[in-house]
């Protein structure tokens, strides 16, 4: 077995120094501050209107993401006869609300602002109700997700029509045209199985 051998120092050659490579400092200064916006960006909004929109977007985001990890949870302790559907409903909106959770963070960043990312900052911003940790019956589960679907549709609509009243018509048209209607569609998707029926009729 070969002893380990020291990682040589660098050259920088535009100076003539050596030096120890070392990794960057974890609590190093920010380059942008969480609710601040870029002041110069061609796109033709003003700092305030690109300054409100972000903030609006931040917090539909955070439930955004909450939403996406609660499709998770339900993916994962889901049980009972119709098990294996949900299971699979479940983890295919699950990966939609993740590609809404994108476009959300990168309308943020378009409009020069910095998006929440972090787990502990979505728990203190969203607005909808934390689930228990253990197993919950299906009903409660899809009325979990219906409640938080609605939440954020109704304030996507509102985000929009401000954002159309502000001219920032690229985020109207991203809240209307993806998150509004995907949201929509999950939801007839889910509320579906909510019928009052039985499995079986039997003769």
């Amino acid at each position: 077995m070969g002893t380990a051998t020291a990682i040589p120092p660098t050259r920088n050659s535009a100076k003539g120094m050596d030096k120890t490579v070392r990794p960057i400092h974890k609590n190093g200064k920010e380059v942008q501050q969480y609710g601040t916006v870029i002041p110069h960006i061609s796109l033709g909004l003003g700092v305030d209107v690109r300054e409100e929109v972000a903030d609006k977007l931040n917090q539909l985001l955070a439930d955004t993401i909450t939403l996406r990890d609660l499709y998770k949870k339900s993916h994962w302790q889901v049980s009972g006869p119709t098990f294996y559907q949900l299971h699979l409903l479940f983890d295919k909106h699950y990966g939609e609300q993740a590609e809404m959770v994108d476009t959300i963070a990168e309308r943020i960043q378009t409009l020069g602002g910095v998006s929440i990312a972090m787990a502990a900052d979505v728990a203190e911003m969203t607005r909808i109700s934390r689930p228990p940790r253990g197993r919950e019956e299906v009903p409660v589960q899809i009325s979990r997700l219906l409640e938080a679907h609605e939440l954020i549709i109704k304030d996507a609509r509102t985000v929009a029509r401000r954002a159309a009243e502000l001219g920032d018509d690229g985020t109207n048209d991203m809240l209307v045209s993806e998150v509004v209607r995907d949201n929509e569609l999950q939801v007839w998707f889910i509320s579906e199985h909510l019928v009052e029926m039985p499995l079986v009729f039997a003769k």
